[in-house]
C-alpha cells in the first residue's frame, strides 16, 4: 500500500507530466514528436512513486490534451507503465535506465500511429524512437545526473 509521501510524489509527477505535455502539445503528438514530458520517465531511478505518477500523467495527457483516441490512451499509458517499471528495475545502471521508454514507445506508439492514422509502420517507429531518444537521453539522462548529485537535498530516495 502506498504511503502518503509516495501518493504525493506520484501525484506531483503526474501533474508535472500533464503540465509539460500541455505546454509542449504542438510537438508532443503525431508522427514527428518529442514529448518533452517523457524526460520524466527517468524518475523511477529515484522513486517507485514515479511509476504510477507517469502512468496517470500519460493517461490523462492522452485523454485530455491530445493523442489519437482510446487506443492511444490505453496502449500509450500501458506502455509508459511498463517502461517506468523497467526503468525502476534498471535504476542502478544510469546509462541504460532511460532505454525502456525509448524502445517500448517506439514500438507501441509507432504501431498506434500506424493503426489509428495510417502512417507507415517502420517510419512511425523510427520517428517516435528518435523523439523518445531526445526526451529520455538528451534531456532525461543529464537530469538523472543532476538529480543524483542533489538527491539527498531533494528527498529523492528509494
Amino acid at each position: 500500500m502506498m504511503n502518503i509521501r509516495r501518493l504525493i510524489e506520484a501525484s506531483a509527477i503526474a501533474a508535472l507530466y500533464i503540465v509539460i505535455t500541455f505546454i509542449a502539445a504542438p510537438i508532443s503528438f503525431r508522427l514527428i514528436q518529442v514529448r518533452l514530458a517523457e524526460a520524466l520517465t527517468i524518475l523511477p531511478v529515484f522513486t517507485p512513486a514515479a511509476i504510477p505518477g507517469l502512468f496517470v500523467g500519460c493517461l490523462l495527457s492522452n485523454l485530455l490534451i491530445g493523442g489519437v483516441g482510446m487506443v492511444d490512451v490505453i496502449v500509450g499509458s500501458l506502455s509508459t507503465l511498463i517502461a517506468a517499471t523497467l526503468t525502476y528495475v534498471l535504476r542502478k545502471k544510469y546509462i541504460i535506465a532511460p532505454l525502456p521508454p525509448v524502445l517500448i514507445n517506439a514500438v507501441s506508439v509507432g504501431i498506434v500511429l500506424n493503426v489509428a492514422l495510417g502512417f507507415p509502420l517502420i517510419e512511425s517507429m523510427i520517428f517516435v524512437g528518435v523523439g523518445q531518444f531526445i526526451a529520455c537521453y538528451v534531456i532525461g539522462y543529464p537530469l538523472i545526473l543532476l538529480l543524483d548529485k542533489h538527491k539527498d537535498t531533494l528527498f529523492l530516495k528509494d
